[in-house]
């Protein structure tokens, strides 16, 4: 892997819906930032107990489980949109409905440790391939959403995204869940 440093994405990089995401991500090399985050991410789910990975903070929410699922989803996403950026892949790209594919997620229905496995392999694969972009690959663009994005914001948006959910978890579920 070369883990050649990304830096920050400029905010024309990516569409302003996504600037929490972008905000959120600490370090200016995304391969870092993604390495650091599947450190700390494994390091919080292994706290969750199954029984606690089901829990919803209000009727009608996520569950843990779900968060997980989706967290797993958007990555893949945002990751396959990175490829084809890569890859001056100029077809546009469509949106995804995030209630919609919760519809189909079946997260709930896995075992705790089979989600935490699959997020552990998607990140892998994400830090890889992130990893193997030459200096020249992070400013390739693309459209997505009739929105244009580089391959460094699809990268930061992808750290962001998990670090927004992180962030829920901690302060939605696993301080209500441990209260009751």
């Amino acid at each position: 892997m070369t883990s050649l440093p990304s830096g920050r994405p400029e905010p024309g990089e990516y569409h302003a819906d996504y600037e929490l995401y972008v905000s959120l991500v600490p370090h200016s090399n995304i391969v870092t930032s993604l390495m650091v985050q599947l450190d700390d991410t494994m390091n919080l789910l292994h706290t969750i107990s199954a029984n606690q990975s089901s829990f919803r903070y209000a009727p009608g929410k996520w569950s843990i489980r779900e968060v997980l699922g989706h967290i797993i989803d958007a990555e893949r996403v945002f990751t396959y949109r990175a490829l084809r950026f890569a890859r001056a892949d100029q077809t546009p790209l469509a949106g995804f409905d995030q209630d919609e594919w919760m519809k189909y997620c079946n997260a709930d229905s896995r075992t705790w440790g089979s989600l935490k496995e699959e997020y552990e392999l998607v990140r892998r694969a994400t830090i890889a391939l992130f990893s193997s972009f030459e200096a020249q690959t992070w400013l390739r663009r693309g459209m997505a959403w009739d929105r244009s994005f580089t391959v460094r914001g699809m990268g930061f948006i992808t750290a962001g995204h998990e670090l927004h959910h992180v962030g829920i978890i901690r302060s939605r579920y696993l301080t209500r869940h441990s209260a009751e």
